[in-house]
C-alpha cells in the first residue's frame, strides 16, 4: 500500500518508517526539507520523498492522489512561537483540504491525553486539530498518548537529565500529578495496527501502559533502574516559570519547550479506559520494562531517533540549504591547516567530536561556553548528540546543528545555535593530506565585532589545540 507519512524526521515518524518499509509498505514521507532526510539503508525504492510545507496550501499539491492512508504526525509544540496553536489548526486544515481530494480511506493521529477541562494550551491544541480531522471525509482514527518512554523521546530525556543530574531535587507540587506512561515500541504498535482497521474508523482511544504513576515515581523507577540513590521533596511555592527555568537549567530542553511541558504536566493524562489492547490485540508493556528497553538501546549505540535532532530543540529556522554556504563577505574567519597522517583515523575522530567525547581540548573551556549559553537563554552543550559516531544533515550536536555531513569526502558543516549577536560556522575538511579548520563568525552590529575580538585570545589556544588532537 501507499502510505502517506507526515513528519517523517521527527521521533516517532522516523521509526514509524522503518517498520512500514518493513512490511511491504511504498512511504510517501513529506517533509518541510529534503536535506533533513536520511533515507534507511537499502530503502530508497520503497520511499518516495516530497517537500511540503502544511502552512503553505500551494506545495501540498506534491502529494499523490493515490495514497491509501495518511498518517499526521505533526506537532508544533513550542517551536512556532506562542501562536504555534493557530498555526497548528491551519496546518491540519490545509492537510484535511488536501487528503479530501486524494484516494485515502483513513487518517491516523497521534495525539495527548485530553480527559480534563482545565487543559494545557498544548493539549488544547491537540485536541482542535483532533476535531478539524474528524471533520475530514475520510474517516480519522486519533490515538491519544500520555507520557511515551523511549530512548531519545523528550519525556525519557527530562527524566533521565534530572536524575543523572541531581541526587537531590526539591520540586514543584506537579510532581505529585498523575499519568500513565507507554513504551515508544507500543505506540509504534498501536499505529500499525490501526491502519485501515475499520474498527479504529471516526475513533478516539487513550493509549496508556499498565502503570499508573507519578511524575515524582516515574523518576525515582528511573533512579532504581540506574542503581542510583535519589531523594524527592516537592514544594508547594514553584510557580510555573520557576519550574520551567529548573527543567531548563538542569535538563536540556530549551525554554519555551519546558514552558509547554510544565503546563502540561499539571493535568492529569491517565487512560480512561483502555479497550484500544483487545480491540488490536496489543498487551503493553509496564514502565519498569520500558525504561530497560530504552536503556538497553542508550547503551549500545542504537538510538533510532531523537527529540534532540527536531528544529524545536534551538534556534534553527529554515532548510539546511540555506546554511550550507558559508559566507566570507564581512566575516571573521579562523583558519588553520595540518597534514593529516592517517585519514580514516581523522575522519573518525571528526565523525565522534562533541557529545560524550568532548571537543578534544579543553573541555572545560566549552562547558563554561555552554554554561553561560544557558544563562543568556541559548541551548547550551547538554543536548550532546544522537549517536556517538554517525552524523546526518539536521542533527543537534551540542549547540551546532550538522548542516552538511558527507565522511566520503571528509567534509563537515556545522552552524552555531548558541546566543551570539551574529552567525557562526565551524568546518573541517580533507583535501588530499591535508585537514583545513575554518570557524567563521559574520558579526552583527558593533556588538558582534566587540564579541569576536574577545573571544579571539582563545582561538589559538581552543582550535589549535583541537586540530592538533584530531590528527
Amino acid at each position: 500500500m501507499k502510505i502517506l507519512l507526515t513528519g517523517a524526521t521527527g521521533y516517532i515518524g522516523k521509526r514509524l518508517l522503518v517498520i512500514l518499509i518493513g512490511q511491504g509498505h511504498e512511504a510517501v514521507c513529506c517533509v518541510r526539507d529534503k536535506n533533513r532526510f536520511y533515507y534507511p539503508e537499502g530503502a530508497e525504492k520503497s520511499i518516495q520523498l516530497i517537500e511540503a510545507d502544511f502552512l503553505d496550501k500551494q506545495s501540498l499539491k506534491a502529494i499523490p492522489d493515490d495514497i491509501d492512508a495518511a498518517y499526521y504526525l505533526i506537532h508544533s509544540m513550542s517551536g512556532s512561537g506562542s501562536d504555534y496553536d493557530r498555526l497548528e489548526s491551519i496546518a491540519a486544515q490545509n492537510f484535511t483540504d488536501r487528503i479530501d481530494a486524494t484516494a485515502a480511506r483513513q487518517i491516523i493521529y497521534l495525539s495527548g491525553i485530553v480527559n480534563g477541562r482545565n487543559l494545557s494550551k498544548h493539549l488544547s491544541s491537540r485536541k482542535a486539530v483532533e476535531d478539524i480531522l474528524n471533520a475530514s471525509r475520510v474517516p480519522a482514527a486519533t490515538l491519544r498518548a500520555g507520557i511515551i518512554v523511549g530512548s531519545g523521546s523528550a519525556s525519557f530525556e527530562i527524566i533521565r537529565g534530572l536524575v543523572d543530574k541531581l541526587p537531590v531535587m526539591v520540586t514543584p507540587k506537579w510532581l505529585n500529578t498523575r499519568c500513565q506512561p507507554i513504551a515508544v515500541s507500543d505506540v509504534l504498535e498501536f499505529l500499525i495496527r490501526s491502519l485501515l482497521n475499520e474498527k479504529t474508523y471516526h475513533e478516539s482511544f487513550d493509549i496508556g501502559g499498565p502503570d499508573i504513576l507519578t511524575y515524582k515515581e516515574m523518576l525515582l523507577g528511573f533512579a532504581r533502574a540506574k542503581k542510583l540513590k535519589r531523594y524527592i521533596f516537592t514544594v508547594p511555592v514553584m510557580t510555573p516559570k520557576l519550574s520551567s527555568y529548573w527543567l531548563y537549567f538542569v535538563t536540556s530542553v530549551s525554554f519555551r519547550l519546558a514552558s509547554a511541558l510544565v503546563s502540561s504536566m499539571k493535568v492529569e493524562v491517565v487512560c480512561r479506559d483502555n479497550r484500544i489492547n483487545a480491540l488490536l490485540g496489543v498487551n503493553p508493556m509496564p514502565y519498569k520494562e520500558a525504561l530497560e528497553k530504552a536503556l538497553v538501546k542508550i547503551n549500545g549505540d542504537a538510538v533510532i531517533s531523537s527529540w534532540k535532532d527536531s528544529l524545536i530543540s534551538g534556534r534553527f529556522k529554515g532548510n539546511v540549504s540555506h546554511y550550507l554556504k558559508v559566507p566570507k563577505k564581512g566575516c571573521f574567519i579562523d583558519r588553520r591547516k595540518k597534514a593529516v597522517r592517517n585519514r580514516d583515523y581523522t575522519i573518525g575522530r571528526i565523525w565522534a567530536i562533541g557529545g560524550e567525547t568532548g571537543w578534544y581540548y579543553a573541555d572545560w573551556l566549552w562547558d563554561l561556553r555552554g554554561f553561560i549559553d544557558k544563562v543568556f537563554g541559548g541551548v547550551g552543550l547538554r543536548r550532546g548528540r544522537t549517536h556517538k559516531n554517525e552524523l546526518h544533515p539536521g542533527d543537534a550536536l551540542d549547540f551546532w546543528r550538522v548542516v552538511y555531513a558527507d565522511k566520503a569526502e571528509g567534509k563537515l558543516i556545522l552552524y552555531a545555535e548558541m546566543k551570539l549577536p551574529g552567525e557562526a560556522w565551524l568546518e573541517f575538511k580533507i583535501i588530499n593530506n591535508d585537514l583545513y579548520q575554518a570557524a567563521t563568525f559574520k558579526p552583527r552590529g558593533l556588538i558582534g565585532r566587540l564579541y569576536w575580538y574577545c573571544v579571539l585570545p582563545f582561538h589559538g589556544f581552543i582550535f589549535g589545540g583541537m586540530l592538533k588532537k584530531l590528527i
